[in-house]
């Protein structure tokens, strides 16, 4: 932990995660194992993140957010979690809570999961498995498994393997579609029906099977 973070008392870090200089964490946030912390980033409380998450420099993770195991969020990413914010109750008369009340929209960033730099991500919506947000985009709504979404606002214009590498692509916001779709870099086979619903095929190399966030944090 660099001695310039601020990791308030009740947050829970995992063993070998690394907390790097400015970084601010408030209670009572989780944090799992053998992650990476990057600069300035701030984590509110009632944030849960699990083992092997990468966030980047400048990530705002706000209250409500849960990111599972495996996710990478690139510099700059922005969380929300309030549709329709206000400063103050409706007579102006006092400040409304910045903590989680009724307003509160969660989010979920779903194992594997891969967010670009400067993208901003709004509430209530889920980030699915290995699913992939280009730089700089707006994601407003929930984003299939192995998907991968561009622009303002973020529409889906293929799909990606576990290792990252685009399988299928399509035009945007169309939903794509492939039999036997072969990873050009890992050979990994992946099968998109007419919903848009990816499915792994069978027997490929092995995986460690799903989890959620914070297993391992101690």
């Amino acid at each position: 932990m660099h001695p310039t973070a601020d990791v308030e008392p009740g947050v829970v870090v995992g063993a070998r995660t690394a907390i790097w200089d400015h970084v601010h964490v408030r209670a009572p946030a989780r944090i799992g194992t053998e992650c990476i912390i990057g600069g300035k980033t701030y984590i509110a409380g009632e944030v849960e993140i699990g083992d092997r998450v990468k966030l980047n420099a400048f990530v705002y993770v706000c209250s409500g957010v849960t990111i599972e195991r495996g996710v990478m969020a690139g510099a700059g990413t922005i969380f929300t979690n309030d549709r329709f914010p206000r400063a103050t109750t409706p007579d102006l008369a006092e400040l409304r809570p910045s903590e989680v009340d009724e307003h509160t929209l969660p989010t979920l960033v779903r194992e594997g999961a891969s967010i670009g730099a400067g993208s901003i991500i709004g509430c209530g919506i889920e980030l699915g498995r290995f699913a992939m947000v280009g730089m700089g985009s707006v994601v407003s709504r929930t984003v299939p498994d192995f998907h991968l979404v561009v622009g303002s606002p973020a529409r889906t214009i293929g799909c990606v393997c576990r290792c990252g590498e685009p399988f299928v692509r399509c035009a945007p916001g169309e939903i794509p579609r492939a039999r036997d779709a072969h990873c050009p870099a890992c050979d990994r086979v992946y099968d998109v029906d007419a919903t848009g619903h990816v499915t792994e095929h069978a027997g490929g190399p092995e995986v460690e099977p799903a989890s959620g966030a914070g297993g391992g944090a101690s």
